[in-house]
């Protein structure tokens, strides 16, 4: 067998593997033209080969990046490195989310003559990346609920650990809770949480603040001894927010500052 032969075997082989993958597979050439596309590539543009052969790929594949100075495909000619995206291309007014990843074609010689790309489907997986980011919200927002407690007086009792993604979760549950309800006083209950140090502390400030700032005060109760000691130690001091070591007492103070009185037939106006 000749040398000849035995490349057109392989160049014959090397075609049909490409044609067997599943996955989409193009090439083009320095114009960026294409020259090849497996049979999973046509089935996803649903266009046949000889519709779109020679054409720029830009207008088979409609994406951010088609057509821009931004092309991947562009860049890996240009520069020869692999590039693995993400991206969302429109296919016959489809949108379609897909991971491409572009690579470098070379003749024998090593010169770059294209590229090759391929490129992967993720629908269902972005599908499932937003369904458990919508769970991962749910149980946030389970884990931290703000009750309206009285007339304009609300509570958001903490348990577990207070990390900056949660911190930002309360925020936002409480600012929410104030506009809808108009609350004037907000119950801060951290009796529940796991530890209080510098990070949860200074998280439990930037609330209070921000609860200030939409016209409302901030009580923070469950003020255990431990954590008094913990924030002496740690030399943080929570400026003017008001403090209660129990939520009897947070309420209490509450029930003042909306010059509430309690009474034996319930509550009034003092």
């Amino acid at each position: 067998m000749s040398s000849t032969e035995f490349s057109e075997i392989n160049n014959d082989l090397a075609l049909n593997v490409l044609q067997q993958i599943p996955t989409p597979v193009m090439a083009v050439n320095r114009s960026l033209e294409l020259i090849f596309m497996n049979r999973a590539g046509l089935d996803l543009v649903g266009t046949p080969w000889e519709d779109i052969r020679g054409r720029p790929c830009a207008q088979v594949f409609d994406s951010q990046h088609c057509g821009t100075e931004d092309c991947r495909m562009k860049k890996v000619i240009e520069g020869g490195k692999t590039i693995t995206v993400r991206n969302e291309v429109t296919i016959k007014d489809r949108q379609i989310p897909i991971e491409y990843t572009a690579a470098a074609l070379k003749d024998a010689e090593g010169n770059i003559v294209g590229g090759l790309e391929y490129i992967l489907d993720i629908t269902e997986r972005v599908r499932q990346e937003k369904k458990l980011k919508e769970q991962s919200r749910t149980i946030m927002e389970i884990s931290t609920p703000a009750i309206k407690l009285w007339d304009r007086i609300v509570i958001l009792p903490v348990v577990g650990v207070v990390d900056s993604l949660r911190a930002q979760q309360m925020m936002n549950t409480m600012l929410t809770k104030i506009m809808e309800t108009s609350a004037k006083v907000i119950i801060l209950d951290i009796q529940g949480v796991a530890a209080v140090d510098t990070a949860v502390a200074n998280h439990l400030i930037k609330i209070a603040k921000a609860t200030k700032l939409m016209g409302c005060r901030c009580i923070i109760s469950g003020i255990s001894p431990a954590v008094a000691e913990t924030l002496v130690q740690l030399g943080i001091e929570l400026g003017d927010i008001a403090t209660n070591s129990t939520l009897q007492d947070a309420l209490s103070d509450a029930f003042g500052l909306m010059d509430l009185v309690v009474t034996d037939g319930g509550r009034h106006r003092g």
